[in-house]
């Protein structure tokens, strides 16, 4: 085992579960055992909970000028510590190193953002009416829980942590179980960085803490990013708890190509969306709709799919479980009646024969009714739909019950214009395969991809966190009495 067993975070240190349940937490690069992560109980979270009360009075209290000092150190520690922070990524998840870098850079990101919120949550002051004044403030929660999903062990923490803390509330995180060893490192780059004991907690375990959190009384507002199943699941416990609550669930994400589309440009585009983190994100491109002749272009995707080279530029998927899943879909799509193009069952990696690893593949003349048409592979495959017209293809987009993103491929602006008003997805890209908005612009879907009101990251997230306070103030005897006071 190369790392000690995975311990809760309380308060500002590391203690050791109590509880005698525990998983393996095992590399999907290699197979290799990582360390053990526990399943903590619900008394522990109300450890958690404790102290993230404890200190939320004085955190609360602190000017957000100062507390966004702390994450102007962090961001520093997040540059400094990049390499080491994206190899326990890579370890633990199975991207490759390019990936994992990335995906601290977007971490850094999202903390600069927070580290803008002064500027943002100034709240607004006005004279209503001669000598009265009436303010608005932006006010914390309190003790506030993310529950974040294996496919982003230090992204999807840091969409919530920054904002949400440098907004003065205090937190409790629930790693995926599958990934508990990036955000322990967080925990330690953020009390370097000056954060206060007890402002940010981690209780590792499955969905008895989920469940736990959901129903903890002194628990304000929960986030969650995992599937649609468990989102809903998640929602509606939370809410029925009188909490609230922001769920991300999954996605199936379309690409509109039309014929006139830039071939090198849209294969390029297509084939990095479809396999970049192993397919396991839910802005990937895992459905293509091709609008009339575009053999040409299908053509260069499968060229651009087959340099794409499993434990090279291709990292491994979580787990075996996944591993035959996706696979499966593969099978019974080919089963059906679908062609596939490039085929990427029974990867090997030599040197890594106990890694978990799925190559690029294209199916095509896939049929909207398939599963791989209309379900979350979360692989790097790709299902390839024809149609004639472009409303047939923006019906098929608008019948699928997810709505995270949906690209079009054109070099034409009316019809580009025309995807952009019909798409029903909460993120439309035009000549883009991950159409995810930078900060300040804010991340979050439709339909069965999100549950709940406004978004994860950006502007929009300060309206999650915070709590509306507005206060009408007269101090001037000449102000006099009338139909406001």
């Amino acid at each position: 085992m190369k790392y000690a067993p995975v311990q809760n975070y309380i308060n500002g240190r590391f203690v050791t579960s109590q509880s005698n349940r525990k998983l393996d937490v095992v590399s999907p690069l290699d197979g290799n055992l990582l360390s053990t992560v526990p399943m903590s109980s619900a008394e522990e979270l109300d450890l958690g909970v404790r102290a993230a009360k404890s200190a939320f009075p004085g955190w609360s209290k602190t000017p957000i000028k100062e507390r966004v000092q702390v994450f102007f150190r962090y961001k520093y520690l997040l540059e400094k510590n990049l390499q080491e922070l994206a190899l326990l990524i890579s370890e633990e998840n199975g991207k490759t190193n390019s990936e994992a870098i990335a995906e601290i850079e977007k971490s850094i990101e999202l903390t600069e953002f927070a580290c803008s919120l002064p500027q943002l949550m100034t709240g607004e002051i006005l004279e209503v009416s001669k000598g009265i004044e009436c303010r608005t403030e932006h006010v914390p929660l309190g003790v506030v829980a993310s529950i974040v999903p294996f496919n982003f062990p230090s992204m999807v923490p840091n969409w919530t942590i920054p904002n949400a803390i440098a907004a003065g509330n205090c937190m409790i995180i629930k790693p995926s179980e599958k990934v508990p060893l990036s955000s322990g490192r967080l925990a330690e780059l953020l009390k370097e960085a000056g954060l206060p004991d007890g402002v940010f907690n981690i209780v590792h375990g499955d969905s008895e803490i989920v469940n736990a959190i959901c129903d903890h009384p002194q628990i304000e507002a929960v986030s969650f990013v995992g599937s649609t199943k468990v989102a809903k699941l998640v929602y509606q416990r939370a809410t029925h708890n009188f909490k609230r609550c922001l769920a991300l669930g999954g996605a199936k994400n379309h690409l509109l190509v039309l014929p006139d589309a830039k071939e090198e440009m849209t294969a390029i585009n297509i084939v990095a969306s479809m396999s970049g983190c192993a397919g396991q994100r839910c802005m990937a491109a895992s459905a293509m709709v091709g609008v009339g002749k575009v053999d040409h272009i299908i053509n260069r995707i499968c060229e651009e799919a087959s340099k794409i080279i499993p434990g090279k530029n291709l990292g491994a998927v979580i787990n075996k479980q996944s591993k035959e899943r996706i696979e499966k879909y593969i099978t019974e799509a080919e089963q059906q009646g679908a062609k596939i193009l490039v085929d990427g069952r029974n990867a090997k990696v030599v040197g890594k024969e106990n890694g978990y690893y799925v190559g690029p593949t294209v199916i095509d003349y896939v049929k909207p009714d398939m599963a791989v048409a209309r379900e979350e592979i979360f692989g790097p495959v790709i299902s390839i739909m024809r149609t004639d017209t472009l409303d047939e293809a923006i019906a098929i987009e608008n019948e699928n019950p997810y709505g995270n993103a949906a690209s079009v491929f054109t070099q034409n602006g009316g019809y580009a214009r025309y995807v952009m008003e019909k798409a029903s997805a909460g993120m439309i890209g035009v000549n883009v395969g991950v159409p995810v908005p930078r900060e300040p612009f804010s991340f979050g879907g439709w339909n069965e991809s999100k549950f709940g009101v406004g978004d994860i990251t950006g502007k929009s997230s300060i309206e999650f966190w915070t709590k509306l306070k507005k206060t009408t103030v007269k101090w001037n005897l000449e102000a006099g009495v009338n139909w406001m006071s």
